[in-house]
């Protein structure tokens, strides 16, 4: 079996009181944007979705095939131009509508990183709108 890159390896963390809890393999790529006034992490589908400047711009997703790598966040229209400048990119095998970054790519490392800079800069290419959830509606009386 290949031995995964540091980064990649499952870290612990260990709370106040000596409990180690998980850190997700990826958290080394959003790290570097925490500090953003408009970055938000949400929790998606068991995987971790990046928000800058209002926008869904990535989701880490250290699942199975093919749900390991990053998820880029974008419209079809803009595929051809990333795919260009990042041929490790591909659109989704389940969700085609969003590029892919596996991490078997063997420049997963830079190109996440790479991605993840163009987002912060504000990138076109990169980025949806996302969609408003909808609040539990209350029952009426009867």
């Amino acid at each position: 079996m290949k031995k995964r890159p540091v980064a990649l390896r499952k870290r612990a963390e260990f709370s106040s009181i000596g409990a180690a809890k998980s850190v997700h393999p990826y958290a080394w790529l959003w790290e570097s944007v925490e500090h953003e006034p408009s970055f938000v992490l949400r929790s998606m589908f068991g995987a971790k979705a990046v928000y800058l400047h209002g926008l869904m711009m990535l989701c880490c997703s250290a699942g199975q095939e093919p749900w390991r790598g990053v998820l880029i966040c974008t419209d079809r229209t803009r595929h051809a131009a990333l795919i260009k400048d990042f041929p490790s990119l591909g659109p989704h095998s389940v969700l085609p509508k969003w590029l892919y970054l596996p991490e078997c790519a063997a420049d997963f490392e830079m190109t996440a990183g790479k991605l993840l800079n163009l987002a912060r800069q504000r990138d076109p290419r990169i980025g949806i709108v996302p969609n408003l959830r909808k609040r539990k509606s209350q029952s009426r009386p009867k």
